[in-house]
């Protein structure tokens, strides 16, 4: 972590050698710093270089392709944009020298700077105002994807089935698995358990016991969660709890 002055504002440094494969878990805008990468998101192919900006929101799937050496690059996490927005958007990339990453990229030299707290005010009130304005032409998902999502978002620990789904999505369920896998990444119920241990970890941070926390997310029995959590985030519920 990175040592910030505006209490609720989260600042990391990440050195990486290996592809990775997740789902975004906040929002936020990373700064490539160091190395080359591509990476596919939203069904787009996305090359970056030092400089690059990358811009995050909770539940976008991303996988490496392809890096060059050894990365390095900084994260930082800011408030819910959906309010300005209106909506979700998917993961949108700036490339170097692009005047529209001007705001974020003032972020990030003054969390570096280390600077006091009314200059990280002022840039992350800019930086999320541009963010929920900001068009770069990446591609949404279509209607009845962006439908399914929303589904499984707010029924995270109920048992949605595939007929529910597509018919709260407007399509077949064929069609709907077809364009889920394609522009999601993944297919609806990987995208669930994704989604229902994000919020295990939410949940574990809130000091809730880990033995009370399969039920409210979904999952039937304790031994599921535990499967799920340790393939996902590489540790126990419980190890996670105690380190959080």
């Amino acid at each position: 972590m990175l040592p910030v002055s505006m209490p609720g504002l989260l600042a990391s440094r990440w050195f990486s050698t290996e592809r990775c494969s997740g789902v975004k878990e906040v929002y936020g805008i990373a700064r490539l710093d160091r190395g080359r990468a591509e990476w596919w998101n939203t069904g787009q192919v996305f090359r970056a270089e030092p400089g690059a900006l990358m811009l995050k929101q909770p539940g976008d799937v991303h996988h490496d392709l392809w890096r060059d050496g050894p990365q390095q690059f900084d994260i930082i996490a800011f408030p819910d944009v959906t309010p300005l927005t209106g909506k979700a958007r998917p993961q949108r990339f700036i490339a170097p020298g692009d005047p529209r990453g001007a705001p974020f990229h003032r972020l990030h030299d003054a969390v570096s700077a280390g600077a006091e707290r009314l200059e990280l005010e002022t840039a992350v009130a800019e930086a999320t105002a541009t963010y929920a304005s900001l068009d770069t032409g990446a591609t949404s998902y279509v209607a009845p994807v962006r439908r399914a999502i929303e589904l499984l978002r707010v029924h995270i620990a109920d048992a949605v089935s595939l007929d529910a789904l597509a018919a709260h999505a407007g399509i077949d369920k064929f069609h709907l698995c077809r364009a889920f896998r394609a522009q999601v990444g993944m297919p609806p119920h990987a995208y669930q358990i994704q989604l229902r241990i994000m919020r295990a970890k939410q949940l574990l941070s809130e000091r809730v016991r880990p033995s009370e926390v399969a039920p409210l997310v979904g999952f039937c029995d304790q031994s599921l969660l535990n499967r799920h959590f340790r393939r996902i985030v590489g540790t126990t519920p419980g190890r996670y709890a105690r380190g959080s």
